[in-house]
């Protein structure tokens, strides 16, 4: 959530921001009006306390020297009381109103990030990897999961419908290896600390990260105990410290979790239908930081970097792009994707985007830190990352890596966790 101090303060940047982001800015206007017609109801409310207050002390003086002035006194207090009463609640009506605007608007943009009205603003800074040559015709993972026998799309849109897939065996072996080889890379060498985590949160756990109200649409719900299926697990990581003042010496945190993911994916209707690149559900390995807000930036850069250590021991071609202000997530306020090659549908595919949400997530979520003892408290800042998003590794590894009699080399890493070092094609 943006701060309300700076739309008081300095509207103009604010309007100007969100143009950035195309976002219409004459929320603006609506903001600082609700805003005022609160703070005149608030002062309004304070002053009829006052004159409450003042008139109650008086009665007990008035009863013993004149009773029915008292009483004239005491008609005087209801009066107050009644108009308090409805300024009361036309204050909590305002500050509803206030608050359910407030938690539309995006984050704003940073300085450098570059505009652009779609995706196709977004700046790609460097590819990293020598794509490679295929001396046959190289083929797409659709085709090569059916003949590996590793992925079953008919049963599970049996099960569950369009955009539901059943890994088989080695199959789920090497996602299951792959998470493990990435939870051990992040705790190893980049000093995460792991989490467990529920599937299912609150709905102000889900405020707090940015996804409601903005995107109820695309996420899954259970309307009787009003819990929501996390899209991400940067969702109950953001909550972890809610409502809590943290210790400057405890920052860094750095937390990361493996857990599924549940979108609707109603935005994409149409696209990306075939194999398992755009499904309903899909597993996911998240970083995560809490850090003080002049370590922000610096931290973004090192996220990301953790991220592509993930690409670069898988030996993967991919590139590193900077977002446009419109293409970023609704809590970010700057970003980065990564993008793996895949040769055999001949695209680069998403599996990680890196954000610096900066104060936004945090002053939804009230978690705030000490620089030293006594001292005001202040909001700390949020970073997160993919690192990685599967199955799109799942692709990447079997387009990258097939060979020409069908089987599928396994990148090095992974030999300790699954076993073995090829796929190989079913027969028979």
């Amino acid at each position: 959530m943006l701060n309300i101090d700076l739309i008081r303060r300095d509207p103009d940047f604010v309007r100007e921001r969100l143009t950035r982001r195309e976002e219409d800015s004459a929320v603006v206007d609506q903001v600082l009006a609700l805003d005022e017609a609160w703070r005149q109801l608030v002062h309004e409310g304070d002053e009829l306390r006052q004159q409450r207050n003042e008139a109650s002390k008086t009665i007990g003086q008035m009863m013993r020297q004149d009773p029915a002035q008292a009483e004239g006194k005491k008609e005087e207090v209801r009066r107050l009381g009644d108009r308090l009463q409805q300024v009361d609640v036309e204050s909590r009506e305002r500050e509803a109103a206030l608050r359910e605007l407030m938690l539309n608007i995006p984050n704003l943009p940073a300085d450098d990030v570059p505009v652009g009205a779609d995706e196709s603003a977004n700046v790609v800074l460097r590819e990293e990897g020598e794509r490679r040559q295929f001396d046959f015709t190289p083929l797409p993972h659709w085709d090569l999961a059916e003949s590996l026998g590793i992925v079953d799309l008919e049963r599970g849109a049996k099960l569950s419908g369009a955009r539901f897939y059943v890994f088989l065996e080695a199959g789920i072996r090497l996602q299951r290896a792959l998470i493990t080889w990435m939870l051990d890379l992040h705790r190893t060498q980049h000093g995460y600390k792991e989490l467990g985590l529920p599937y299912m949160v609150r709905r102000e756990v889900m405020e707090a990260s940015g996804n409601l109200p903005k995107f109820a649409d695309n996420l899954y719900h259970d309307d009787e105990d009003d819990l929501w299926l996390i899209p991400t697990a940067e969702v109950p990581i953001t909550n972890f410290h809610r409502d809590e003042i943290l210790d400057l010496d405890s920052l860094p945190l750095r937390y990361m979790a493996h857990t599924p993911c549940f979108r609707r994916e109603k935005a994409a209707a149409g696209r990306d239908t075939r194999g398992i690149k755009r499904v309903h559900q899909f597993d996911k390995v998240e970083m995560y930081q809490f850090v003080a807000p002049e370590e922000s930036a610096a931290t973004l850069e090192s996220i990301r970097g953790h991220a592509e250590d993930v690409c670069k021991g898988l030996g993967i071609p991919y590139r590193v792009l900077q977002l446009c202000t419109a293409d970023m997530g609704f809590p970010s306020a700057k970003s980065y994707d990564l993008e793996m090659w895949a040769p055999g549908s001949e695209e680069w595919l998403e599996v990680s985007s890196s954000s610096n949400c900066t104060d936004f997530q945090a002053r939804r979520a009230n978690i705030r830190f000490r620089r030293e003892q006594g001292a005001r408290p202040e909001l700390v800042h949020t970073l997160n990352a993919s690192g990685l998003a599967l199955p799109r590794v799942i692709i990447a590894i079997l387009e990258n890596f097939q060979q020409a009699d069908g089987s599928v080399d396994l990148p090095e890493v992974l030999w300790p966790y699954m076993g073995i070092q090829r796929l190989e094609p079913i027969t028979g």
